[in-house]
């Protein structure tokens, strides 16, 4: 019992993250999967254009952001490259989307920006197809 918890311990930050790139990676699918509705179902797309690209264009780029790089990241597969199109995309929408709201409707935005921002920098951790990549030498 005692080498559990000695193994448990050694492995906190990495079940910290774990738990970091499940919980984000779920509450951004909520996000998400409307939009990939949207995008599947729409006959006329009635979606934001914050960087002038089109609204077709950018929504396709959310679903990407909030749906693909998402099921990545909680695989934790490419987990750094694949939280910079989120983190990118949460930027986007706290700070030229919501800029005129008030904080209570930009804060979920910035919220998954700190998240998927951690995410950017810190990696996967131990417990991801990225360790096991670089284990192997992939």
């Amino acid at each position: 019992m005692s080498t559990i918890i000695d193994n448990l311990a050694r492995h906190l930050s990495d079940l910290g993250l774990l738990a970091l790139r499940l919980g984000m990676s779920a509450m951004m699918l909520t996000h998400g999967v409307p939009k990939l509705r949207m995008l599947l179902t729409a006959d006329e797309i009635d979606f934001a254009d914050p960087i002038g690209i089109g609204e077709p264009a950018t929504l396709v780029l959310a679903v990407l952001a909030e749906v693909v790089a998402p099921i990545f990241i909680a695989a934790g597969l490419w987990t750094r490259w694949a939280a910079i199109p989120v983190a990118a995309t949460m930027a986007v929408a706290a700070f030229m989307v919501h800029s005129g709201d008030p904080l209570d409707k930009r804060e979920p935005a910035l919220l998954f920006l700190i998240g998927f921002g951690t995410i950017m920098c810190t990696g996967a951790g131990h417990f991801s197809i990225d360790s096991l990549r670089v284990k192997r030498g992939a």
